[in-house]
């Protein structure tokens, strides 16, 4: 199995988690869900799980995997706002706390290139 194969699937287990935990315990999700966003944030939590359980699937099967790793990479772009909000709501926590919801900001950089990394040809 290739390298990006592999980083495909780690990818994969990864957002399948996440998915399973916005069905599991959505009320953490739902409070970082921007207020900007219509309808409730719990909407939100549910079709934000079900497209990482998406994704997830897409990731794993070599014949969706390089559509489904640009679609990542733009998801993760796409819920930046929910960590700046939970930055933002977190500011005021203990220390531990803040730096878990600071650390989240620049993560997404790394995610996005593990994305774009497990997108690429295997050949």
């Amino acid at each position: 199995m290739s390298r990006s194969a592999r980083s495909a699937l780690l990818l994969a287990g990864l957002l399948a988690s996440a998915g399973v935990a916005h069905f599991a315990a959505p009320k953490q999700f739902d409070a970082i869900v921007p207020r900007a966003l219509p309808g409730s944030p719990r909407a939100w939590t549910a079709a934000s799980g079900a497209v990482e359980l998406a994704l997830a699937a897409g990731l794993a099967l070599p014949a969706t995997r390089r559509a489904s790793a640009r679609a990542t990479a733009l998801f993760f772009a796409g819920v930046f706002p929910a960590n700046v909000k939970m930055a933002y709501d977190w500011r005021n926590r203990p220390t531990a706390a803040k730096t878990v919801a600071y650390a989240r900001l620049p993560l997404q950089i790394p995610l996005i290139l593990w994305a774009r990394h497990a997108g690429r040809d295997e050949s």
